[in-house]
Protein backbone atom coordinates (compact mmCIF):
# COMPACT_ATOMS: atom_id res chain seq x y z
CA UNK A 1 0.00 0.00 0.00
CA UNK A 2 2.89 2.38 0.77
CA UNK A 3 4.06 2.03 -2.85
CA UNK A 4 0.67 3.02 -4.26
CA UNK A 5 0.09 5.91 -1.84
CA UNK A 6 3.61 7.34 -2.23
CA UNK A 7 3.34 7.11 -6.05
CA UNK A 8 -0.02 8.93 -6.02
CA UNK A 9 1.40 11.67 -3.77
CA UNK A 10 4.56 11.94 -5.90
CA UNK A 11 2.77 12.13 -9.25
CA UNK A 12 -0.01 14.29 -7.83
CA UNK A 13 2.40 16.98 -6.63
CA UNK A 14 4.43 16.95 -9.88
CA UNK A 15 1.32 17.14 -12.08
CA UNK A 16 -0.38 19.78 -9.91
CA UNK A 17 2.70 22.04 -9.97
CA UNK A 18 3.18 21.62 -13.73
CA UNK A 19 -0.44 22.36 -14.56
CA UNK A 20 -0.58 25.21 -12.03
CA UNK A 21 2.24 26.86 -13.98
CA UNK A 22 0.10 26.81 -17.14
CA UNK A 23 -2.97 27.86 -15.17
CA UNK A 24 -1.56 30.86 -13.30
CA UNK A 25 0.17 32.37 -16.35
CA UNK A 26 -2.94 31.74 -18.46
CA UNK A 27 -5.02 33.57 -15.89
CA UNK A 28 -2.47 36.42 -15.76
CA UNK A 29 -2.85 36.69 -19.54
CA UNK A 30 -6.65 36.86 -19.04
CA UNK A 31 -7.38 33.65 -20.97
CA UNK A 32 -10.63 32.05 -19.84
CA UNK A 33 -10.07 28.57 -18.36
CA UNK A 34 -12.82 25.97 -18.37
CA UNK A 35 -11.19 23.32 -16.21
CA UNK A 36 -8.09 22.67 -14.11
CA UNK A 37 -7.88 18.90 -13.67
CA UNK A 38 -5.51 16.76 -11.65
CA UNK A 39 -5.75 13.33 -13.26
CA UNK A 40 -7.31 12.20 -16.49
CA UNK A 41 -10.57 10.48 -17.42
CA UNK A 42 -13.88 10.67 -15.54
CA UNK A 43 -14.21 13.54 -13.05
CA UNK A 44 -14.79 12.29 -9.50
CA UNK A 45 -14.86 15.71 -7.79
CA UNK A 46 -15.27 19.25 -9.07
CA UNK A 47 -15.80 22.77 -7.79
CA UNK A 48 -16.47 25.97 -9.70
CA UNK A 49 -14.71 29.21 -8.72
CA UNK A 50 -15.88 32.80 -9.18
CA UNK A 51 -14.08 33.09 -12.54
CA UNK A 52 -16.07 30.23 -14.00
CA UNK A 53 -13.16 27.75 -13.82
CA UNK A 54 -13.93 24.19 -12.77
CA UNK A 55 -11.31 22.64 -10.46
CA UNK A 56 -11.52 18.88 -10.88
CA UNK A 57 -10.02 15.67 -9.55
CA UNK A 58 -10.19 12.92 -12.16
CA UNK A 59 -10.00 9.14 -11.82
CA UNK A 60 -6.67 8.34 -13.52
CA UNK A 61 -3.65 9.86 -11.68
CA UNK A 62 -1.31 9.58 -14.70
CA UNK A 63 -1.59 13.15 -15.93
CA UNK A 64 -3.61 16.33 -15.75
CA UNK A 65 -4.62 19.26 -17.91
CA UNK A 66 -5.71 22.88 -18.08
CA UNK A 67 -8.58 23.36 -20.53
CA UNK A 68 -8.27 26.86 -22.00
CA UNK A 69 -11.10 28.55 -23.85
CA UNK A 70 -10.21 28.09 -27.53
CA UNK A 71 -12.03 28.61 -30.77
CA UNK A 72 -12.23 24.83 -31.23
CA UNK A 73 -13.63 24.30 -27.72
CA UNK A 74 -16.91 25.92 -28.71
CA UNK A 75 -17.45 23.17 -31.28
CA UNK A 76 -15.62 20.15 -29.87
CA UNK A 77 -15.64 20.32 -26.06
CA UNK A 78 -19.28 20.81 -25.21
CA UNK A 79 -18.90 18.98 -21.89
CA UNK A 80 -16.64 21.77 -20.66
CA UNK A 81 -18.82 24.68 -21.65
CA UNK A 82 -20.52 26.82 -19.05
CA UNK A 83 -22.54 29.92 -19.89
CA UNK A 84 -19.92 32.55 -20.69
CA UNK A 85 -20.03 36.29 -20.29
CA UNK A 86 -19.14 38.42 -23.29
CA UNK A 87 -15.77 39.15 -21.72
CA UNK A 88 -15.02 35.46 -21.11
CA UNK A 89 -16.16 34.47 -24.59
CA UNK A 90 -13.71 36.78 -26.34
CA UNK A 91 -10.73 35.75 -24.18
CA UNK A 92 -9.74 32.69 -26.19
CA UNK A 93 -6.23 31.26 -26.24
CA UNK A 94 -5.84 32.17 -29.93
CA UNK A 95 -6.84 35.79 -29.32
CA UNK A 96 -3.71 36.45 -27.25
CA UNK A 97 -0.37 37.61 -28.70
CA UNK A 98 2.07 34.82 -29.56
CA UNK A 99 4.48 35.85 -26.80
CA UNK A 100 1.73 35.39 -24.21
CA UNK A 101 0.81 31.97 -25.60
CA UNK A 102 4.49 31.01 -25.52
CA UNK A 103 4.73 32.09 -21.88
CA UNK A 104 1.72 29.93 -21.04
CA UNK A 105 3.39 26.91 -22.67
CA UNK A 106 6.72 27.57 -20.95
CA UNK A 107 5.10 28.06 -17.55
CA UNK A 108 4.51 24.34 -16.91
CA UNK A 109 8.14 23.22 -17.29
CA UNK A 110 9.37 26.36 -15.49
CA UNK A 111 7.09 25.51 -12.56
CA UNK A 112 8.72 22.06 -12.39
CA UNK A 113 12.19 23.62 -12.35
CA UNK A 114 11.14 26.04 -9.59
CA UNK A 115 9.76 23.10 -7.58
CA UNK A 116 13.06 21.24 -7.99
CA UNK A 117 15.06 24.30 -6.87
CA UNK A 118 12.82 24.67 -3.82
CA UNK A 119 13.03 21.00 -2.83
CA UNK A 120 16.80 20.75 -3.33
CA UNK A 121 17.31 23.97 -1.35
CA UNK A 122 15.24 22.56 1.52
CA UNK A 123 17.27 19.33 1.44
CA UNK A 124 20.59 21.18 1.45
CA UNK A 125 19.69 23.59 4.25
CA UNK A 126 18.37 20.76 6.45
CA UNK A 127 21.19 18.29 5.96
CA UNK A 128 24.93 17.98 6.44
CA UNK A 129 26.49 17.42 3.02
CA UNK A 130 29.52 15.17 3.12
CA UNK A 131 32.46 16.57 1.20
CA UNK A 132 34.67 14.09 -0.64
CA UNK A 133 38.18 14.02 -2.06
CA UNK A 134 38.46 11.64 -5.06
CA UNK A 135 41.94 10.20 -4.47
CA UNK A 136 43.61 7.90 -7.00
CA UNK A 137 44.12 4.51 -5.31
CA UNK A 138 45.64 2.62 -8.26
CA UNK A 139 46.43 2.97 -11.97
CA UNK A 140 45.38 0.00 -14.12
CA UNK A 141 45.69 1.34 -17.66
CA UNK A 142 49.01 0.53 -19.36
CA UNK A 143 48.65 3.75 -21.35
CA UNK A 144 48.42 5.83 -18.17
CA UNK A 145 51.25 3.93 -16.52
CA UNK A 146 53.63 4.64 -19.40
CA UNK A 147 52.39 7.98 -20.77
CA UNK A 148 51.43 10.09 -17.76
CA UNK A 149 52.62 11.29 -14.37
CA UNK A 150 49.49 9.89 -12.71
CA UNK A 151 50.18 8.07 -9.45
CA UNK A 152 48.36 6.87 -6.36
CA UNK A 153 47.53 9.66 -3.93
CA UNK A 154 46.81 12.26 -6.61
CA UNK A 155 43.35 13.86 -6.57
CA UNK A 156 40.89 14.02 -9.48
CA UNK A 157 39.41 17.52 -9.65
CA UNK A 158 37.89 17.82 -13.15
CA UNK A 159 36.76 15.87 -16.22
CA UNK A 160 36.94 17.86 -19.46
CA UNK A 161 37.32 20.99 -17.33
CA UNK A 162 34.09 20.24 -15.42
CA UNK A 163 34.76 20.24 -11.66
CA UNK A 164 33.93 16.98 -9.86
CA UNK A 165 33.95 16.35 -6.13
CA UNK A 166 31.61 13.40 -5.54
CA UNK A 167 30.88 10.00 -7.04
CA UNK A 168 27.62 11.34 -8.50
CA UNK A 169 29.50 14.20 -10.21
CA UNK A 170 31.97 11.72 -11.71
CA UNK A 171 29.27 9.32 -12.91
CA UNK A 172 27.20 12.07 -14.53
CA UNK A 173 30.20 13.51 -16.38
CA UNK A 174 31.36 10.11 -17.61
CA UNK A 175 27.86 9.09 -18.76
CA UNK A 176 27.54 12.36 -20.66
CA UNK A 177 30.67 11.28 -22.59
CA UNK A 178 29.33 7.85 -23.59
CA UNK A 179 29.93 7.17 -27.27
CA UNK A 180 32.89 9.57 -27.37
CA UNK A 181 35.64 8.98 -29.91
CA UNK A 182 38.80 11.00 -29.26
CA UNK A 183 40.18 12.01 -25.90
CA UNK A 184 38.91 12.66 -22.39
CA UNK A 185 40.86 15.18 -20.34
CA UNK A 186 41.24 14.46 -16.64
CA UNK A 187 42.65 17.17 -14.35
CA UNK A 188 44.50 16.12 -11.20
CA UNK A 189 46.01 17.77 -8.17
CA UNK A 190 49.30 16.23 -7.05
CA UNK A 191 49.20 14.31 -3.78
CA UNK A 192 51.28 17.02 -2.15
CA UNK A 193 48.79 19.58 -3.53
CA UNK A 194 51.62 21.57 -5.07
CA UNK A 195 50.43 21.73 -8.67
CA UNK A 196 47.66 20.74 -11.10
CA UNK A 197 48.24 18.73 -14.23
CA UNK A 198 46.13 17.28 -17.06
CA UNK A 199 46.06 13.77 -18.48
CA UNK A 200 44.52 13.13 -21.91
CA UNK A 201 43.15 9.62 -22.34
CA UNK A 202 42.30 8.37 -25.86
CA UNK A 203 38.94 6.55 -26.10
CA UNK A 204 37.02 4.79 -28.82
CA UNK A 205 33.23 4.48 -28.51
CA UNK A 206 33.55 5.11 -24.78
CA UNK A 207 31.19 3.16 -22.47
CA UNK A 208 29.65 1.42 -25.50
CA UNK A 209 28.53 -1.56 -23.42
CA UNK A 210 25.36 -0.80 -21.37
CA UNK A 211 26.84 -2.87 -18.53
CA UNK A 212 29.74 -0.41 -18.34
CA UNK A 213 27.27 2.44 -17.92
CA UNK A 214 26.05 0.98 -14.60
CA UNK A 215 29.42 1.85 -13.00
CA UNK A 216 31.26 4.19 -15.41
CA UNK A 217 33.86 5.08 -12.76
CA UNK A 218 35.31 1.57 -13.21
CA UNK A 219 36.33 2.36 -16.79
CA UNK A 220 38.65 5.36 -16.44
CA UNK A 221 41.92 3.43 -16.39
CA UNK A 222 42.44 4.28 -12.72
CA UNK A 223 40.58 3.57 -9.50
CA UNK A 224 39.42 6.14 -6.97
CA UNK A 225 38.99 6.10 -3.24
CA UNK A 226 36.39 8.64 -2.08
CA UNK A 227 37.94 10.12 1.07
CA UNK A 228 36.01 12.40 3.42
CA UNK A 229 37.21 15.96 3.85
CA UNK A 230 37.91 16.81 7.53
CA UNK A 231 35.20 19.47 7.66
CA UNK A 232 33.17 19.76 10.86
CA UNK A 233 29.52 19.18 9.94
CA UNK A 234 27.93 18.43 13.33
CA UNK A 235 29.21 18.88 16.90
CA UNK A 236 27.49 16.60 19.42
CA UNK A 237 25.73 18.72 22.05
CA UNK A 238 26.68 16.35 24.89
CA UNK A 239 30.40 16.34 23.98
CA UNK A 240 33.19 18.50 25.37
CA UNK A 241 33.83 19.74 21.82
CA UNK A 242 30.52 21.63 22.02
CA UNK A 243 32.04 23.76 24.81
CA UNK A 244 35.24 24.46 22.88
CA UNK A 245 36.04 27.04 20.21
CA UNK A 246 35.46 24.48 17.44
CA UNK A 247 32.64 25.49 15.07
CA UNK A 248 30.60 23.92 12.30
CA UNK A 249 32.31 24.19 8.84
CA UNK A 250 35.80 24.42 10.35
CA UNK A 251 38.33 22.60 8.15
CA UNK A 252 40.73 20.60 10.34
CA UNK A 253 44.30 20.91 9.07
CA UNK A 254 46.27 19.31 11.89
CA UNK A 255 45.91 17.56 15.25
CA UNK A 256 48.79 18.01 17.72
CA UNK A 257 50.91 19.23 14.77
CA UNK A 258 50.16 16.01 12.82
CA UNK A 259 48.76 16.90 9.35
CA UNK A 260 45.15 15.81 8.77
CA UNK A 261 44.39 15.37 5.08
CA UNK A 262 41.24 13.26 5.37
CA UNK A 263 38.70 12.67 8.12
CA UNK A 264 39.94 9.07 8.20
CA UNK A 265 43.33 10.42 9.34
CA UNK A 266 41.64 11.84 12.44
CA UNK A 267 40.08 8.47 13.24
CA UNK A 268 43.46 6.75 12.91
CA UNK A 269 45.06 9.41 15.12
CA UNK A 270 42.54 8.73 17.90
CA UNK A 271 42.99 4.94 17.93
CA UNK A 272 46.19 4.94 19.99
CA UNK A 273 45.99 8.44 21.44
CA UNK A 274 46.48 8.56 25.21
CA UNK A 275 45.89 12.26 25.84
CA UNK A 276 42.77 13.96 27.15
CA UNK A 277 42.64 16.87 24.70
CA UNK A 278 43.85 17.78 21.21
CA UNK A 279 45.43 20.94 19.88
CA UNK A 280 43.75 21.63 16.56
CA UNK A 281 44.86 23.75 13.62
CA UNK A 282 41.79 24.71 11.59
CA UNK A 283 40.85 26.93 8.70
CA UNK A 284 37.74 29.04 9.26
CA UNK A 285 36.78 31.05 6.20
CA UNK A 286 40.16 32.58 5.23
CA UNK A 287 41.67 32.47 8.73
CA UNK A 288 44.03 29.88 10.26
CA UNK A 289 43.21 29.29 13.93
CA UNK A 290 44.67 27.22 16.78
CA UNK A 291 42.82 26.01 19.87
CA UNK A 292 42.47 23.15 22.32
CA UNK A 293 39.53 20.69 22.27
CA UNK A 294 38.96 18.41 25.31
CA UNK A 295 38.04 14.81 24.44
CA UNK A 296 34.89 13.09 25.69
CA UNK A 297 34.52 9.47 26.78
CA UNK A 298 31.88 6.83 26.09
CA UNK A 299 31.43 3.07 26.13
CA UNK A 300 31.75 1.26 22.81
CA UNK A 301 29.77 -1.77 21.62
CA UNK A 302 32.09 -4.08 23.57
CA UNK A 303 31.44 -2.17 26.78
CA UNK A 304 34.92 -0.66 26.91
CA UNK A 305 35.53 3.03 27.52
CA UNK A 306 36.85 4.99 24.55
CA UNK A 307 37.72 8.59 23.77
CA UNK A 308 35.98 10.57 21.07
CA UNK A 309 35.84 14.15 19.79
CA UNK A 310 32.11 14.37 19.13
CA UNK A 311 32.07 15.59 15.52
CA UNK A 312 30.57 14.31 12.28
CA UNK A 313 32.15 15.37 8.96
CA UNK A 314 30.26 17.42 6.41
CA UNK A 315 29.28 20.89 5.25
CA UNK A 316 26.36 22.78 6.79
CA UNK A 317 24.96 25.27 4.29
CA UNK A 318 23.21 28.57 4.98
CA UNK A 319 19.82 29.26 3.38
CA UNK A 320 21.36 31.46 0.67
CA UNK A 321 24.12 28.94 -0.06
CA UNK A 322 21.51 26.15 -0.22
CA UNK A 323 19.42 28.18 -2.66
CA UNK A 324 22.44 28.74 -4.91
CA UNK A 325 23.36 25.05 -4.71
CA UNK A 326 19.76 24.01 -5.44
CA UNK A 327 19.63 26.32 -8.46
CA UNK A 328 22.94 25.05 -9.83
CA UNK A 329 22.01 21.37 -9.33
CA UNK A 330 18.67 21.92 -11.09
CA UNK A 331 20.47 23.53 -14.04
CA UNK A 332 23.18 20.85 -14.12
CA UNK A 333 20.75 17.92 -13.91
CA UNK A 334 18.52 19.52 -16.57
CA UNK A 335 21.47 19.74 -19.00
CA UNK A 336 22.51 16.18 -18.15
CA UNK A 337 18.95 14.89 -18.65
CA UNK A 338 18.77 16.54 -22.08
CA UNK A 339 22.21 15.10 -22.93
CA UNK A 340 21.16 11.60 -21.85
CA UNK A 341 17.95 11.77 -23.89
CA UNK A 342 20.00 12.69 -26.96
CA UNK A 343 22.44 9.84 -26.31
CA UNK A 344 19.57 7.37 -25.89
CA UNK A 345 18.25 8.45 -29.30
CA UNK A 346 21.69 7.98 -30.90
CA UNK A 347 22.05 4.70 -28.94
CA UNK A 348 25.24 5.87 -27.24
CA UNK A 349 23.49 5.38 -23.89
CA UNK A 350 21.47 2.34 -22.86
CA UNK A 351 17.79 2.61 -21.99
CA UNK A 352 18.03 0.31 -18.96
CA UNK A 353 17.40 3.26 -16.63
CA UNK A 354 14.34 4.50 -18.51
CA UNK A 355 11.35 3.97 -16.23
CA UNK A 356 7.61 4.01 -16.82
CA UNK A 357 4.69 3.96 -14.35
CA UNK A 358 5.73 0.65 -12.76
CA UNK A 359 9.28 1.84 -12.19
CA UNK A 360 8.07 5.15 -10.74
CA UNK A 361 5.79 3.30 -8.29
CA UNK A 362 8.75 1.13 -7.28
CA UNK A 363 11.06 4.12 -6.76
CA UNK A 364 8.38 6.09 -4.90
CA UNK A 365 7.77 3.26 -2.44
CA UNK A 366 11.47 2.52 -1.92
CA UNK A 367 12.36 6.16 -1.20
CA UNK A 368 9.28 6.66 1.00
CA UNK A 369 10.42 3.73 3.15
CA UNK A 370 13.95 5.18 3.25
CA UNK A 371 12.68 8.49 4.67
CA UNK A 372 11.19 11.87 3.88
CA UNK A 373 14.39 13.43 2.49
CA UNK A 374 15.08 10.60 -0.04
CA UNK A 375 11.43 10.84 -1.14
CA UNK A 376 11.79 14.61 -1.61
CA UNK A 377 15.02 14.11 -3.57
CA UNK A 378 13.26 11.69 -5.94
CA UNK A 379 10.48 14.24 -6.38
CA UNK A 380 13.06 16.89 -7.33
CA UNK A 381 14.74 14.56 -9.85
CA UNK A 382 11.43 13.61 -11.47
CA UNK A 383 10.33 17.25 -11.51
CA UNK A 384 13.48 18.13 -13.46
CA UNK A 385 12.88 15.21 -15.84
CA UNK A 386 9.25 16.25 -16.34
CA UNK A 387 10.30 19.82 -17.08
CA UNK A 388 12.98 18.79 -19.59
CA UNK A 389 10.88 16.15 -21.35
CA UNK A 390 7.97 18.56 -21.75
CA UNK A 391 10.28 20.93 -23.63
CA UNK A 392 11.08 18.31 -26.29
CA UNK A 393 9.73 19.33 -29.74
CA UNK A 394 6.95 16.72 -29.78
CA UNK A 395 3.60 18.28 -30.85
CA UNK A 396 1.48 17.13 -27.86
CA UNK A 397 4.11 18.39 -25.38
CA UNK A 398 4.82 21.99 -24.42
CA UNK A 399 7.97 22.05 -26.56
CA UNK A 400 5.95 20.98 -29.59
CA UNK A 401 3.44 23.73 -28.92
CA UNK A 402 6.29 26.25 -28.86
CA UNK A 403 7.60 24.90 -32.18
CA UNK A 404 4.15 25.29 -33.71
CA UNK A 405 3.97 28.86 -32.42
CA UNK A 406 7.34 29.46 -34.07
CA UNK A 407 6.04 28.08 -37.36
CA UNK A 408 2.96 30.29 -37.03
CA UNK A 409 5.19 33.32 -36.47
CA UNK A 410 7.29 32.46 -39.53
CA UNK A 411 4.24 31.87 -41.72
CA UNK A 412 2.31 34.82 -40.38
CA UNK A 413 -0.68 32.53 -39.84
CA UNK A 414 -1.49 29.21 -38.14
CA UNK A 415 -0.63 25.93 -39.87
CA UNK A 416 -3.34 24.39 -42.09
CA UNK A 417 -5.78 22.35 -39.99
CA UNK A 418 -4.94 19.03 -41.70
CA UNK A 419 -1.21 19.53 -41.14
CA UNK A 420 -1.80 20.52 -37.52
CA UNK A 421 -3.92 17.39 -36.97
CA UNK A 422 -1.19 15.26 -38.53
CA UNK A 423 1.43 16.74 -36.21
CA UNK A 424 -0.76 16.16 -33.17
CA UNK A 425 -1.46 12.58 -34.20
CA UNK A 426 2.24 11.87 -34.77
CA UNK A 427 2.98 13.35 -31.34
CA UNK A 428 0.43 11.11 -29.64
CA UNK A 429 1.85 8.09 -31.45
CA UNK A 430 5.42 9.00 -30.36
CA UNK A 431 4.38 9.50 -26.72
CA UNK A 432 2.31 6.30 -26.79
CA UNK A 433 5.20 4.24 -28.17
CA UNK A 434 7.55 5.73 -25.60
CA UNK A 435 5.12 4.82 -22.81
CA UNK A 436 4.77 1.24 -24.11
CA UNK A 437 8.56 0.90 -24.31
CA UNK A 438 8.99 2.29 -20.77
CA UNK A 439 6.40 -0.16 -19.38
CA UNK A 440 8.10 -3.03 -21.22
CA UNK A 441 11.42 -1.86 -19.74
CA UNK A 442 9.88 -1.88 -16.26
CA UNK A 443 8.51 -5.39 -16.69
CA UNK A 444 11.80 -6.73 -18.08
CA UNK A 445 13.57 -5.72 -14.85
CA UNK A 446 11.37 -8.16 -12.90
CA UNK A 447 11.88 -11.08 -15.31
Amino acid sequence: MIYLISAIVLLGVLIAIHEFGHFIVGRMCNIHIYRFSIGMGPVIYKKLDKHGTEFALSALPLGGYVAFHTEKAVEEELDLLQPLTTEQNKNTFESKPRWQRALVMLAGPVANFILAIGILSIIFVNSVERQFIPEVSSVSSEFLQSNSALKSGDILIAINEKKVSSLQDIRLELLSLSGTNGIINFTFLSGEQLFEYEVSVPVNDYLADPNEQNAPEDFMGFALSMKLQPVVGVIAKDSNAAKSELKVNDLILAANSQPIKYFEDLRIFLQDYQGYDINFKVQRDEQIMYFNVPLSTRKNAAGNEEKYIGIIPGLKRSFFSSLLKGTYETYNLSIKTLTFVGKMITRDLGTQNLSGPIGIVQMAGDTAKAGFMPFLYLMALLSISLGVLNLLPIPVLDGGQLVMLGIEAARGSPMPEKMESFFYMSGWVAVGLLMVFAVFNDISKFL
